[in-house]
């Protein structure tokens, strides 16, 4: 049948490609204008343990670069090197989740935002904290609360007639 036919077309080292960076020509490629070296800023950019940083794969560097899967993750560094960060990213592998540990040169790294709020909530919180024992009144409540229904209203009808519209009733034409 056609899947012995398949295996051994693979056999014979025809068929899919299996390579390690297949399917990434477009997924490596750089944006429009923004070829060439990175900027030294990537270079000076200082990762200490335990920052979240976004694992994206710059083309234009070929070593140190992380497996496909990996492009767009978000992970916690667990080791700094001179080159490199090694990155933990959180991996799907059948019905459970595993923590991958992976060494990324910093040219494919780039500080995550994802604490950024958070961190801008437990500061203002603090600081609500602070003003409320200050001032003796109560805490307002920290917690985040879900969006309010919208308030009713009364919808003022014009002058005119209203207008009834609905379906045409079914008539058989024989």
């Amino acid at each position: 049948g056609h899947d012995a036919t398949r295996a051994a077309v693979d056999k014979m080292g025809c068929g899919r490609a299996r390579g390690v960076r297949r399917n990434t020509r477009d997924l490596f490629q750089r944006r429009f204008g923004q070829n060439g070296m990175p900027a030294m800023s990537v270079y000076l950019t200082t990762y200490k343990l335990g920052d979240y940083v976004d694992i994206v794969a710059n083309g234009a560097i070929h070593k140190g670069m992380p497996y496909r899967y990996y492009h767009g993750k978000t992970g916690r560094v667990w080791n700094v090197t001179k080159s490199a960060v090694g990155v933990m990213v959180n991996k799907r592998v059948g019905g459970r989740i595993m923590a991958k540990r992976l060494h990324v040169r910093i040219e494919h790294v780039q500080p995550s935002r994802c604490v950024e709020d958070f961190k801008n909530r437990v500061a203002a919180n603090e600081k609500a904290k602070v003003e409320a024992k200050r001032t003796g009144k109560q805490v307002a409540i920290l917690k985040r609360l879900p969006k309010d229904p919208k308030p009713g209203y009364i919808v003022k009808a014009a002058k005119k007639k209203v207008n009834v519209m609905c379906a045409v009733p079914y008539e058989l034409l024989a």
